[in-house]
């Protein structure tokens, strides 16, 4: 899965979780990466341009991604990130000419960038917030749609262990659905996800296969 998310051309997997994990522990707060409190010109795309980017020396990656730096085959993977992008796309040129390589490459990668940049940029300045998070993470639909699903930030960064993002039934969520076959398939395990309990009117997160319910009450 994570060689296939090298052809978005976003950086190595390493770096991107490591980027990931560091947004989290600094939302909105020095020390975060893309913040719109910055700027929103430089949450979506000064931060890569102008700034430390994906780059991270030794410590920062032992510290932030300490799971991630044992595995050989995605230390290898985060060096040479660009490689199966490089064979998909000789692979297009070669199958369909010109054509398919602009859309399937160019085009591509370049609305799939801005749509990653919208969720670190867009969603931390317009949209709902459901959850009182000490953040500026917000829920916009369209950003979600442009996303299939991240762009319900603001339930994210509630409950950023939970794989499913879209918690309620109207909240559309394409990714979700995507882990929820694969764990159907026996390809993913352990999913944890959020639930509402009607008992306590809250959120819960839960793990493993639970029989989900459309949630009208509680926080909207």
């Amino acid at each position: 899965m994570n060689l296939c998310g090298t052809l978005t051309l976003e950086g190595g997997p390493i770096y991107c979780l490591v980027t990931h994990r560091i947004h989290h522990a600094h939302t909105d707060a020095p020390g975060d990466p893309h913040t719109p409190r910055d700027g929103g010109w430089w949450a979506h795309v000064g931060w890569i341009l102008w700034g430390t980017g994906q780059q991270y020396d030794r410590s920062v990656v032992a510290r932030y991604a300490p799971d991630m730096v044992k595995d050989r085959f995605h230390l290898w993977l985060n060096q040479l990130y660009w490689v199966p992008l490089v064979f998909l796309g000789l692979g297009l040129l070669a199958f369909g000419g010109w054509p398919y390589l602009m859309w399937g490459t160019f085009f591509r990668v370049t609305f799939n960038l801005h749509a990653t940049w919208l969720v670190n940029s867009a969603t931390h300045m317009w949209g709902r917030r459901r959850f009182a998070t000490r953040d500026d993470s917000r829920n916009n639909w369209w950003v979600a749609l442009l996303t299939f699903g991240e762009g319900w930030h603001n339930n994210h960064h509630a409950h950023p262990t939970s794989a499913r993002h879209g918690l309620k039934w109207y909240e559309i969520d394409f990714n979700w659905w995507g882990i929820r076959l694969m764990q159907l398939m026996g390809l993913a395990r352990r999913i944890k996800r959020v639930r509402f309990n009607r008992a306590s009117t809250a959120w819960h997160l839960v793990t493993g296969r639970v029989k989900s319910h459309r949630s009208y009450e509680g926080i909207n």
